[in-house]
């Protein structure tokens, strides 16, 4: 028997990850158009789409049924679940999964990872890293529910736009915002999305992105950490990466990135730089 670990569409993980997990999807409406993510839409076309519509898509939730189909699957299989979600604070799809869960006991653990996107990224390749010491299924969550205060979501927003289009600012603090070139740092903080800041230009705004890595403790490099971008364009995070040297260098060989998908990117637009890690412990 073996711990078969599955996260909904709103976990962002690097590919070689990502072959490792079991995903249920959420849909993605843009306007009458409905689309599956992962199945009949990718990131690219995403994005493709994001920027030539003039609304912003929406998404619903996975139902408890898409989850039972596939605990289901998992139990039938001889393996026991864990379930790791987007923030229930952020949608309802936590109380989905433990809808379903509550047919499997003691088969199906299901956990709020209180972040999204590349957060859930990390603390999924966390779980892996369990499975792979041999923890059984509600060790695994029971950890996942200690370490997850400690996953840290940090993103810098390259425009105002996406957030006037989906009514979290006025079209005057955008306008305003685009002429003095504003970048935004918002951060996942107790489950929810937050803004910390704000720069003139990507070069103050990558320069508060380090801060607020410092502020929050720095990073524990014995733990998953993952960068992310928005878009279709990586440029802008590969010039994050240059002015953030200092952060990683010697400490971790290659630095793991992965495209963030639909959930974020709605509201962040293309050209966010976003940076998820566990925080380091303190004394």
């Amino acid at each position: 028997m073996s711990v078969r670990i599955i996260v909904d569409s709103t976990t962002d993980l690097p590919e070689q990850t990502a072959r490792r997990v079991t995903v249920v999807p959420l849909t993605i409406h843009f306007g009458e158009q409905q689309y599956v993510s992962g199945v009949d839409i990718d990131a690219r076309k995403f994005y493709e789409m994001l920027v030539e519509g003039d609304v912003l898509p929406t998404t619903s939730q996975p139902t408890p049924y898409a989850f039972t189909q596939v605990f289901q699957e998992a139990v039938d299989a001889g393996d026991t679940v864990v379930c790791i979600t987007v923030s229930s604070k952020l949608s309802g799809t936590y109380q989905s999964a433990c809808i379903a869960a509550a047919d499997f006991p003691g088969k199906v653990f299901v956990v709020d990872s209180l972040t999204v996107a590349i957060g859930g990224g990390i603390l999924t390749e966390y779980a892996l890293s369990l499975t792979d010491k041999g923890m059984d299924a509600e060790e695994i969550a029971w950890k996942l529910m200690q370490k997850r205060e400690k996953v840290r979501l940090l993103a810098l927003l390259d425009t105002l736009e996406y957030l006037k289009k989906g009514g979290r600012i006025s079209s005057a603090v955008a306008f305003a915002g685009g002429l003095l070139n504003i970048k935004p740092v918002i951060a996942v903080a107790d489950g929810e999305v937050k803004m910390l800041g704000k720069a003139r230009g990507s070069k103050q705004g990558n320069n508060l992105l380090v801060q607020e890595i410092d502020k929050a403790g720095g990073v524990d490099f014995e733990k998953p950490l993952l960068l992310g971008y928005t878009g279709l364009s990586d440029a802008l995070l590969q010039k994050y990466i240059v002015d953030s040297a200092a952060l990683w260098q010697g400490k971790v060989e290659q630095l793991p990135v992965s495209i963030v998908g639909s959930v974020v990117g709605t509201h962040a637009g293309p050209g966010a730089v976003a940076v998820a890690f566990f925080a380091a412990e303190t004394e």
